[in-house]
C-alpha cells in the first residue's frame, strides 16, 4: 500500500532548510507504543533501524552515515536496543509503501525506521525517514528534512529526537552540543583550552589556544554566545563569546571571583560568585548595562549560584551553617532556606530544565558523588561515584547529565586524567564521551532551534 505525502513545510535554522511532515494513509488511529521513562528504569525498546536507501552511491552513503547515527544516539540513550542488521529478513527499499510487518515481528522488533537520502540537483540533501509501531502496524511519525550536504549529521540527530519524542513523550536532546575544557600536560602545567563538540562527541572545535587559562564555561538560553572565565595576565576576567561569530567581549574584570557566572533564563542577567573583601558573595549583573547587584550578604562563602527555569530563584552553596551545604533564596537574595541535610558537604548545584530537581556534587568519606534531590531537599539520590565527579550539567530534557570525572596521578605526577560522561536519571547508564584530549567542566546546551 502507498504511503502519500502531506505538503506541510515549516523553516529551520541553521545548515537545515526545512522539513515536511508525513502522514500515513492506513491506519487512521495513533499508535499506543511508548516507553514510560517517568518510572524509574525501563528495559530497552527493541527497535529496527534500517540503512536509508540511495539511488546513488553518494546518496546510499549518506543513508548508512544517517543511520548509523541515529542508531546509536538511541542506544547510547539506553531506552533503545537497536537489532543487528544481519537479523534482518529484509530491508525497505522504498518508504512509500507500508512495511511487511510480519518480517519485523519475527525478529521482535518493536519499533521500525527506515528512510531514503538524496542529493538533488540544486546541491541539496534531502532526507526523508518513517517511524512504525510494528505490532500495531501504523505509522507513528514520518518527516521530511533538507540541509546541505555537510548537515548530513544534524539531520541524523533531528531523526533520533524525532523517534525518542514520539516513543517517550517527551523532548529528545540529541541536538545539542556541549562546551566542555580540554586539557593535557602534568598536573602542576595543564594547558586548558576552551572547545565544543556535539553531544556525541562528534564535530569537534577547540575555541581558544590554551595561551590564557580558562575555566567554567556556560551557554547562553539563545545558544548564541559561551561566557567562561579566563585569566589574562593573571587577572581573572569573564568573556562573551560569540560561537558563530567568534567575536569575544569582556563582561567585567573581577578580582577575586571563584566561579564564572551563568546566565539567567531570559539572558538578560549573569549571577557570579565574588570575593569582595575578602569574602565571597553572590551578585547578578545586568549583560547590557553591567551594573551590579550583591544578593548575598553573610560572613560565610556563598558560591557557585544558578537560576532556576522560571528565574525566581536561586540554588548555591555555603558554609554559612558551618559545612558546605545547598541553599535556595528568591532572586533578589530574599528568604535563603537551607535544603541538603544528608552526610557529607554538597557544591555545584544546577537546577534541572524541568525544575523539579537540583543536580549537585557531594562529598562524603573522602569519596565525591554525582547526585540528585528535589528544589526542597527531600528525594535525594546518589548516581555516581568515583575518586573526583563534579560539575553536573543537565540536558534540555531534563532526564540526562553529564560531569566529568578525574583519575589519580601517581607519585610522578603522571595519570592525572580527566574525561566527560554521561548518565540518565536511574543511574545505570553511565557512557564516556569520546575527546581528543583530557576533558572537564563541560556545560549542555539547549535544543539548537529550528
Amino acid at each position: 500500500m502507498r504511503v502519500p505525502e502531506r505538503n506541510a513545510i515549516r523553516p529551520i535554522r541553521a545548515l537545515i532548510v526545512g522539513f515536511v511532515a508525513l502522514a500515513a494513509a492506513a491506519p487512521s488511529a495513533w499508535a499506543e507504543l511508548r516507553i514510560d521513562i517517568t518510572q524509574g528504569r525501563a528495559e530497552p525498546l527493541p527497535i529496527a533501524i534500517t540503512e536509508f536507501a540511495g539511488a546513488t552511491a553518494e546518496d546510499a552513503q549518506f543513508g548508512r552515515d544517517i543511520a548509523r547515527v541515529v542508531s546509536a544516539n538511541l542506544e547510547h540513550s539506553g531506552l533503545f536496543r537497536p537489532l543487528d542488521a544481519r537479523a534482518f529478513i529484509r530491508t525497505e527499499a522504498s518508504v512509500d509503501f507500508l512495511p511487511r510487518f510480519a518480517d519485523w515481528r519475527v525478529i521482535n522488533a518493536q519499533a521500525l525506521v527506515h528512510g531514503v537520502a538524496k542529493v538533488l540537483a540544486d546541491g541539496r540533501l534531502r532526507v526523508q525517514f518513517r517511524l512504525w509501531d510494528v505490532f500495531a502496524e501504523q505509522q507513528m511519525a514520518g518527516f521530511v528534512y533538507h540541509s546541505s550536504p555537510a548537515g548530513w549529521r544534524r539531520l541524523a540527530h533531528l531523526i533520533a529526537d524525532a523517534v525518542y519524542e514520539r516513543i517517550t513523550g517527551e523532548a529528545g536532546y540529541f541536538d545539542t552540543r556541549i562546551v566542555y575544557i580540554a586539557e593535557r600536560g602534568p598536573k602542576n602545567r595543564r594547558v586548558k583550552r576552551l572547545a565544543i563538540m556535539d553531544q556525541d562527541g562528534e564535530n569537534h572545535q577547540f575555541l581558544t589556544d590554551g595561551g590564557n587559562l580558562v575555566l567554567t564555561p556556560r551557554f547562553s538560553p539563545t545558544l548564541q554566545e559561551i561566557t567562561y572565565l579566563s585569566y589574562f595576565r593573571n587577572v581573572p576576567r569573564v568573556y562573551l563569546l560569540d560561537i558563530n561569530t567568534g567575536r569575544q567581549d569582556v563582561l567585567g574584570d573581577f578580582p577575586g571571583m571563584t566561579y564564572a557566572p551563568r546566565f539567567s533564563p531570559d539572558g538578560k542577567k549573569v549571577i557570579m560568585s565574588m570575593a569582595k573583601d575578602g569574602n565571597s558573595e553572590i551578585f547578578s549583573m545586568d549583560v547590557r548595562t553591567h551594573d551590579v547587584v550583591q544578593l548575598t550578604h553573610h560572613s560565610a562563602i556563598d558560591t557557585s549560584p544558578g537560576y532556576s527555569p522560571d528565574g525566581e530563584r536561586v540554588v548555591f552553596n555555603s558554609d554559612r551553617g558551618g559545612t558546605q551545604q545547598l541553599y535556595v533564596m528568591d532572586a533578589d537574595g530574599s528568604d535563603v532556606r537551607r535544603i541538603s541535610f544528608g552526610g557529607g558537604r554538597f557544591a555545584t548545584p544546577v537546577w534541572s530544565p524541568r525544575g523539579d530537581l537540583i543536580a549537585f556534587t557531594k562529598i562524603h568519606r573522602g569519596t565525591f558523588y554525582i547526585g540528585v534531590m528535589r528544589p526542597d531537599g527531600t528525594g535525594e539520590r546518589l548516581l555516581a561515584e568515583g575518586f573526583l565527579v563534579e560539575a553536573p550539567t543537565w540536558s534540555p530534557n531534563g532526564r540526562v547529565l553529564m560531569f566529568f570525572r578525574q583519575w589519580p596521578s601517581d607519585k610522578t605526577g603522571a595519570g592525572n586524567r580527566s574525561k566527560v560522561f554521561s548518565i540518565d536519571l536511574t543511574g545505570h547508564n553511565e557512557r564516556e564521551i569520546i575527546t581528543p584530549l583530557d576533558a572537564s567542566d563541560p556545560a549542555w546546551s539547549p535544543l539548537i532551534p529550528f
